[in-house]
């Protein structure tokens, strides 16, 4: 039941975006946020190894994210 109220609420945080955010910067600080949040969840809860360079890739994905954000114009 999570999983569905977790994906339902996802979907509503990606068309509240989409209102001031063009549809690109939007849907990829959407799928960035996902993919950093998996990856903390494996590190954290499944053992998956924590790295320099893993650390890394995350921070520069973060920071990727922001700049979308930044330089969207809205």
């Amino acid at each position: 039941m999570a999983f569905y109220v977790s994906v339902v609420a996802s979907f509503g945080f990606l068309e509240q975006a989409a209102r001031t955010l063009p549809i690109g910067t939007a849907y990829a600080v959407w799928t960035g946020i996902g993919g950093v949040g998996v990856s903390i969840i494996g590190i954290t809860f499944f053992g998956d190894p924590i790295t320099a360079w893993r650390v890394l890739f995350l921070v520069m994905l973060i920071t990727a994210l922001l700049g979308l954000k930044l330089t969207s114009g809205h």
